[in-house]
Parts: C-alpha cells; structure tokens; sequence
C-alpha cells in the first residue's frame, strides 16, 4: 500500500514506571506523532507532572492518568521507581500490576492499533479480549537483554544460581566483549528477585513472549548480533528504533549554570551525573568529590545527595569547599544534561552509564569516563569501553567501590592532551557519534520501525 494511502496509527503506551522508561517512550511518541500519528501514554500523575513538558505534539500526544493504589511496603504518595530505594521495587511492582483494570478500561475506550509496553506482562491478555496489536517495547541495551533475559538462561525456581553460572554467558550467546567478570556477575542476580507475583527474569520473559513483536531502543551498527540472537531466542520480529533522542534541547541552559561554565577554557570542564535512581553512601560520594578534586580540573557534578546525610554540602569532606573553591560545583537537584553537555568548555562526561546517558554521551562532544554500578550498566560500559573503544572505564574494586585516585587518573587519561587513550577514544567517539549524527540516521531508523508497525497488522 502506498505510503499516501495508509491510515495513520493509533498507538497507546504504558512504560513501567521509572523516569528512565517513562522518558524514552516520550521521545519515541513525538518521532511518531512528527509522522502524523496519534499516541496516547498511560502514566501516573506524578510523572506527567514531571515529564508531560516532553511532549512536542499536544494535538497528537494525549496523557491518560493511571492512580498507583496504596499497597503494603509501598510509601505513601509513590507513583515511581524515583520514590522508593533501589532495591525495594516489589511492592512498586505489586502496585503497578494492581492498575491492570484501570488499564484494560482505558484501552477499551480507546481501542488502539498497537499498544506497547515494557514490564507490564499482562497486556497481550488484555490485547486478546479487546482486540489489538502488541509490542514489548525495552529501553535497555539488546546486550543486556541477551545475556540476562532469554529462555536459554535457565533460572532453578527453588535455588539461587551461583556467582559462576550468573558469569557464564547463555547458551548461545553472541561472542563478545560485552560481558560481566567475577563478582561483577552478582549484579545479575537481580533478575531472580521477587516482582509483582512472581520473578524478575520470568516477568519479562513472559512479556517479550506475549508480544506480537519485540522494539529495541538500539541499533544494529552497535548490537546487531544480539539483537538477531533475541530474535531467534523468542521466534518474535525484532523491530529497532535507533536511539530516538531529541536533535536540539529545549530551552537554554540555566542562566546560573552558563554563567558559572563560560568561566572556563573550552573543553576544560568534567561533568558527572549518575541519574536519579543511583544513591551512593556517604563514604563512597565523600571519594568520588576528593577524586575530582586531584584531577586539578574544574568540575561540575550533579548527584542526589548520599544515603545517611540531609543535604549535599553536609555530606562534602572537611575544608572541600574551601580548597576547591569556585572551581568546582556539587549540586543535589536536576540540572539539563543536554544542554550542559552541549555547552563549549565542558570537556568530559562521567556517568553511571544508564542507557539514556549512553545514548546522550555518544552524541556529545564531550570524552567519556564510566563508573557502571549495575548490570545493564556494566554491559552498557563494556559495549563502549571495549567493543567500540569510545570511553574509559573507572577501575573498580570489590563491591563495584572506586578509589578517588582510580577517578582522578581515569580522568586524567582522556583529558590530558598528551595522552594515547586519550587520542584513541577521541577518535573513535568522532567516527561513532559523525555516524549517529549524519543526515537521515534517525530518521530512517523511525520511518522502518513505522513500515514495521504496518506489517503487524
């Protein structure tokens, strides 16, 4: 059918509820309403409030509120994943699966073509009665989703696996760098807790097993094999959407803040961030500032303030403030990563390596310095400290802790001039992010995922 002659779709979503998800399902329904498609998301009050602003097509993007109910362990007034502590997602899950009756009668009112979804394993039931396609649309990196959650990754329903089975790969899985090393391989073990009614790992897989076709947030340049390997895992089409990241951010930079970074030469400032959810202890926040502080470089590091204190400057070492002086910057609230990414003197990323903030450092200008903490984002980090050499990788010892003198030399090693690895990840980041940026990379990326949706029905 000519592209003139098709009817628009009518698409509705329901990410899980954490603004990593919530987010990237924003920014793919503004790809699709840029198209002339209608979407309609279904998220909590408390995430519209924080993220509606997202929406760049109000004609075409319309928000359905969806009440998370009180349940048992669940603090009172949480609606997401940034409400509660990052191992107590249970009871969040309990509550989430407890809207499906909100859910299922918002989707008949609507009657959608498609609808996607990521966590919330009991849509295609809904899609079976009401009478529409699905898609299990996932924000984390194919990489991640192959090694952890495939049918080829036996978990034992009445034991725990092993340090040494989490370490091995899946049956199957492509060969790669992209991999988790000794005790880095108990990050895994999250795919084993308690979910809702049941866990983890079975949740999605149930879920990607329902679905009348898989989405990627990815493409096949960086993960093509997996991508192919979970196609062939769950017998489903994989379709890809490409990054899906907004070209130009809206709204300058805080005046405050462009004030402070015009300071400086070009280039010469690191920015670090570790998004909302990761929360270090004080020992560990305490190291990390005393790391930027070596690096003699100006530095701007927004984080949430860490467990056991009431306040970020509570928590900074003794005389910090008064040796770092106006150099650097510890601030505990939201800043606009995009635009300070994009602002001349900085120089030099350090993230946490979420999925998000790997997309957002591959686009920037910016070098590259990883502290991963979990298992999505140690293979988010291996994906481009190793397989694409783009970044550097902070050493880590045993419970994924840093030294400051660790952060300090990674640092140092992208940021000196003279360096070689420096000079290595520089050029290769060039190539990578010249790719993602040329003309029509995203674009066709979203026009084929679209073709795709067609064929489905």
């Amino acid at each position: 059918m000519p592209e003139f002659e098709k009817s628009k779709l009518h698409i509705a979503m329901f990410p899980w509820v954490a603004i990593g998800h919530i987010t990237p399902f924003i920014h793919l329904a503004n790809e699709l309403a840029r198209r002339g498609h209608s979407i309609s998301i279904l998220i909590p009050n408390k995430p519209l409030l924080q993220l509606g602003h997202h929406s760049l097509y109000p004609d075409l993007i319309k928000f359905h509120v969806v009440t998370i109910p009180q349940v048992e362990g669940l603090p009172p007034g949480a609606e997401t994943a940034s409400d509660i502590d990052i191992t107590a997602k249970n009871p969040l899950a309990i509550a989430f699966d407890a809207t499906a009756d909100q859910v299922e009668t918002i989707l008949s009112g609507l009657k959608p073509d498609i609808v996607f979804y990521d966590f919330a394993d009991w849509i295609p039931e809904i899609a079976a009665r009401i009478g529409f396609k699905t898609v299990c649309y996932n924000v984390i990196c194919a990489s991640c989703m192959a090694i952890g959650i495939v049918p080829a990754r036996h978990i034992p329903k009445d034991r725990r696996l092993t340090e040494e089975e989490l370490g091995q790969p899946p049956k199957g899985y492509p060969s790669s760098t992209v991999v988790l090393r000794g005790q880095e391989a108990l990050t895994l073990s999250f795919i084993a807790m308690d979910y809702g009614a049941t866990k983890f790992d079975v949740r999605i897989t149930a879920a990607m097993q329902g679905c009348d076709a898989i989405g990627i947030r990815t493409c096949r340049e960086l993960e093509g094999p997996m991508c192919d390997y979970l196609s062939e895992q769950y017998n489903k089409p994989v379709f890809l959407t490409g990054p899906v990241l907004p070209e130009n951010p809206k709204g300058p930079l805080e005046e405050k803040w462009d004030k402070w970074l015009s300071k400086f030469k070009p280039k010469s400032v690191v920015y670090c961030a570790f998004g909302s959810q990761l929360i270090l202890q004080k020992k560990q926040f305490q190291e990390m500032v005393l790391g930027f502080e070596m690096t003699g470089l100006p530095f701007f590091v927004a984080v949430s303030k860490p467990h056991g204190a009431d306040s970020i400057e509570e928590a900074l070492p003794e005389g910090f403030l008064e040796r770092v002086g106006d150099r650097g910057v510890v601030h505990g609230g939201w800043v606009q990563q995009t635009q300070i990414l994009n602002h001349p003197s900085v120089g030099c990323f350090v993230s946490h390596c979420g999925f998000g903030s790997m997309w957002e450092s591959l686009l920037s200008d910016s070098q590259i310095v990883l502290v991963p903490r979990l298992a999505d984002q140690i293979l988010n980090t291996r994906l481009l400290a190793e397989e694409l050499k783009v970044a550097v990788e902070v050493e880590r010892g045993e419970m994924g802790w840093f030294s400051k003198e660790d952060l300090s030399k990674a640092i140092k090693s992208v940021m000196d001039e003279e360096s070689e690895v420096g000079k290595l990840v520089k050029e290769n980041h060039g190539k990578w992010r010249e790719t993602l940026m040329s003309p029509g990379f995203m674009d066709n990326y979203v026009d084929n995922f679209i073709q795709q949706l067609y064929q489905l029905l």
